[in-house]
């Protein structure tokens, strides 16, 4: 494999941030989980709170259909294109493909708009072959397989991005994912990628129920799944003892974190129970460890928390001090958000003042001090 260009780290002035209107301009449906603003509210908070000027943002172009066979077959994407086009599948469509479905539902722009996910982290790889930080809240659909859509997720884009720094002659690449689903997607690439170590922390005995401590992935995937309750003591446990020597072992060219908002105590998809400053601890912990870092969404599925969270997400990235209040300029941004379940309908003061979640810190259990035990003899082991 070549050489990776300019392996010295040379980030850029500042971090970049890429996102696209269409996030603005399309959705799920109303019913689905998905049904919520989540990159414009990252964006415009901020906006709000002047950490993105202009010179920071990127937009998004929209991937053609001809980038996305790299991982994705030809027929899939063209089936998507064409139930983008009717707006309805067949039968056949719907069991082939897993499109017109309750988790992957028809709608306007459901081709363009993973494509334009999948276009950000095109273009977050380019703008990072010699160094540097970029934040493509847009990105992390983990689940997507070659030939079907899979849970929420159309296409894979941290795939699509992984396969595009190895074409610049990147050649190790550490691709850690803390959303509280287990990255299946990834993992199925896993083989024919080469060069990656993943490293995954998700809820036991969650869909997609994969992802078990003694899964491989032949040899390259570290999968660690917790238990129901997870707090931040034992998650600061898992990233000093497991995420950042396992990363640091591997002694990356490049960094992918999946940054899912789903972990969170507040996410009505996991049962897990983090503050939104474990996620921020493990943003600043990464990003010394490789000079080429891109940092994806992912999964989240309580608008307040989200934003919340990847907002911080880009305070770290910027390394701006987050207030323990939000200025008032700020605050409309999220006291204008509604969300259909019984929860948002009367959300929380501190949801709306501040982005920073209290510490939910509790004791260490067992299961977690020995599973962690048992990744790090692992990796210590060597191939």
């Amino acid at each position: 494999m070549p050489r990776p260009p300019d392996a010295v780290r040379r980030e850029p002035a500042m971090p970049l941030f890429v996102g696209a209107r269409i996030y603005r301009d399309s959705g799920y449906g109303s019913h689905h989980p998905l049904a919520i603003p989540r990159v414009p509210t990252v964006t415009d908070l901020c906006r709000a709170m002047g950490w993105l000027p202009g010179e920071a943002y990127r937009s998004s172009p929209r991937a053609k259909a001809v980038a996305l066979t790299t991982f994705h077959t030809p027929n899939y994407i063209e089936a998507l294109q064409r139930a983008e086009r009717e707006q309805a599948v067949s039968d056949r469509v719907r069991r082939r493909h897993g499109i017109g479905t309750l988790s992957n539902p028809v709608y306007p722009l459901m081709f363009s708009r993973p494509a334009t996910s999948v276009g950000g982290v095109l273009l977050a790889t380019g703008l990072i072959a010699k160094g540097g930080t970029v934040y493509v809240p847009g990105g992390g659909t983990h689940h997507g397989m070659p030939d079907r859509a899979n849970g929420f997720c159309y296409v894979n884009d941290p795939v699509l991005a992984i396969q595009s720094l190895q074409r610049m002659g990147i050649g190790r690449i550490a691709y850690v994912d803390i959303d509280a689903h287990h990255c299946d997607g990834v993992e199925h690439a896993l083989p024919a990628l080469g060069g990656v170590r993943m490293i995954s922390v998700h809820e036991e005995n969650r869909w997609p129920f994969t992802g078990k401590l003694d899964d491989t992935g032949g040899g390259a995937a570290f999968n660690l799944p917790v238990p129901r309750g997870l707090n931040d003591t034992e998650y600061g446990l898992i990233l000093d003892r497991f995420i950042l020597p396992a990363v640091a072992d591997y002694k990356p060219d490049a960094i992918i974190l999946q940054c899912g908002a789903d972990a969170v105590l507040e996410d009505p998809l996991s049962r897990l129970a983090l503050s939104n400053g474990s996620h921020w601890k493990t943003v600043a912990a990464l990003r010394p460890l490789a000079p080429r870092y891109l940092v994806l969404g992912g999964g989240g599925y309580n608008p307040w928390s989200v934003a919340r969270l990847w907002a911080g997400v880009w305070a770290t990235l910027c390394d701006h001090d987050i207030p323990d209040a939000l200025p008032t300029p700020a605050r409309p941004v999220l006291a204008t958000l509604t969300w259909a379940r019984s929860r948002g309908r009367q959300a929380p003061e501190h949801w709306i003042t501040t982005l920073k979640d209290p510490w939910r810190h509790g004791p260490i259990r067992g299961v977690v001090r020995d599973r962690v035990a048992h990744l790090r003899r692992r990796f210590a082991a060597g191939p």
